[in-house]
């Protein structure tokens, strides 16, 4: 766990997926990536709903939207994907660790994106895509 002088954040914090979990479950890194076609080295988490919001539209399933409430098992870093890259300072309160994530409630209910934000959101990733800009540093 992280020394209480060197927590980034208390949370409490959310992920985003469309994976069905269960209470106790573990998130863990070495799975495919929600927006790669590849496994992540990280396992990604927020202390934001929004954010949350996001990761779990923009995952790449046709199963349903889910946000689960996670504790950290372990050290965690601020996302260099978003803090480095897209939103320095780190306003989305956005993190990544290699250790597992555990699953400790699912929200019942939440308010998605507009489909127009979605959609806007998904037309502005692909756009990076093909400007060779979305990469994943993982």
């Amino acid at each position: 766990m992280n020394n209480e002088k060197d927590v980034l954040d208390n949370g409490p914090f959310f992920h985003g997926t469309k994976a069905e979990l269960k209470i106790g479950d573990l998130l863990e890194p070495q799975y495919l990536s929600n927006y790669q076609e590849k496994k992540s080295n990280y396992i990604y988490f927020t202390a934001t709903l929004n954010a949350a919001k996001w990761g779990a539209e923009l995952a790449r399933s046709n199963s349903i939207e889910r946000i689960y409430i996670v504790e950290p098992l372990g050290d965690f870093e601020n996302d260099p994907n978003l803090t480095d890259n897209r939103f320095p300072g780190n306003p989305t309160r956005s993190y990544r660790s290699k250790s597992p994530l555990k699953i400790i409630a699912e929200l019942s209910s939440w308010e998605r994106h507009s489909e127009d934000e979605i959609n806007h959101m998904l037309t502005s990733l692909k756009k990076l895509s093909e400007q060779g800009k979305n990469t994943i540093y993982d």
